[in-house]
């Protein structure tokens, strides 16, 4: 006869459910496996048609005209395409936390506007022709609009409302700057009009080469202010009280952002839209808690950026449609869809 145990003891026995932080594991987990598929069909397809043995063939076997197509192009491509991406969506989580805006993006402190900038006067003025030249000085203009907006957003003394508004004040101005230049300099609007859309076309190893320190740094510091940022999202009261230092963490943040973003739009172009959706996105699944918003990011942005890249070589074969416009594309709609539900929940 079979007796059955009791309530006490079949609870003991049951399988625990699984807790919040083995699911958001997994899914990280299956994040990365979806940027593995994504990565491998940046390298698989493109504006030229290529089988499958040809690109197997391209990677491995032929330095010829596979390889050229494969290896010298579109492996470089992906791996741009990896390292923006993923620059692009820490930059926009972190500036999010620093904000406490869940709607703000590397644009809103006007690091892009900065790498824009600098890139139409080096063109425009020092005669400046080559992408290792632009990477350069757009680096320079990120860094250069990143330290002017903590200066005028009070330093020491910076808030997220002082940051956003010397961002945005400081974006018109070197947006105005820019038509400026363009519409009187025809040289330098010709010369321009490919690399303002954003693209990852013109992607080269000496340019991953030259902006790869920028991106693992930028990384490790961006990762490195979970806790703190974690602090700071609660409000300058609560954070002073865990003993956050909120102007060393304002500061830092602020360094990450600039270094990351500014390399990626350095070495791509203005991308609009990744750092803001992407972020966005992944909150909704991981709650605030930036110890997962922050790797999460990291990998689901490439697969945005890649995926992009993939559609806009496609659609229009055998020419192709650059990434910033489809990001564009994508994040226009999507940005209202946000600001509506956004201000939907605070009626």
């Amino acid at each position: 006869m079979l007796v059955d145990s009791p309530p006490e003891q079949r609870a003991e026995t049951a399988p625990a459910p699984p807790t919040r932080r083995a699911i958001r594991a997994f899914g990280l987990l299956v994040a990365v496996l979806v940027l593995v598929l994504v990565a491998l069909a940046s390298i698989a397809i493109g504006a030229k048609g290529l089988s499958m043995g040809q690109v197997w063939h391209g990677l491995f076997q032929d330095t010829g005209t596979y390889g050229d197509v494969v290896v010298d192009e579109r492996l470089s491509r992906t791996a741009l395409g990896l390292l923006a991406g993923a620059a692009l969506g820490l930059s926009g989580a972190v500036l999010q936390a620093l904000t406490r805006n869940p709607l703000a993006d590397p644009g809103l402190l006007g690091i892009n506007a900065g790498a824009s900038a600098a890139v139409v006067t080096a063109i425009t003025y020092l005669g400046v022709t080559s992408l290792s030249g632009y990477v350069w000085f757009a680096f320079l203009g990120a860094a250069a609009v990143g330290a002017l907006v903590w200066f005028l957003g009070g330093s020491r003394g910076a808030t997220p409302v002082r940051l956003a508004l010397a961002g945005t004040a400081i974006s018109a101005a070197l947006y105005g700057y820019l038509q400026a230049v363009m519409i009187t300099d025809q040289a330098a609007l010709g010369k321009m009009r490919f690399w303002t859309v954003g693209s990852l076309s013109s992607a080269t190893d000496s340019t991953i080469t030259q902006v790869l320190p920028f991106f693992v740094a930028g990384t490790v510091l961006a990762l490195g202010l979970a806790r703190p940022l974690n602090a700071v999202a609660m409000g300058d009261d609560t954070a002073r009280a865990l003993g956050a230092d909120l102007n060393r963490t304002r500061a830092l943040s602020m360094l990450a952002a600039t270094v990351l973003c500014g390399a990626a739009t350095a070495a791509c172009g203005p991308i609009a839209f990744v750092g803001l959706m992407v972020p966005h996105a992944v909150r909704s699944f991981t709650g605030p808690d930036l110890r997962w918003i922050l790797p999460y990011a990291t990998v689901l942005s490439p697969v945005l950026l890649l995926g992009a890249d993939v559609v806009g070589r496609v659609v229009a074969r055998p020419a192709e449609l650059q990434v910033g416009i489809i990001t564009a594309l994508v994040g226009g709609p999507v940005f209202i869809f946000l600001v509506r539900r956004r201000r939907t929940a605070q009626l």
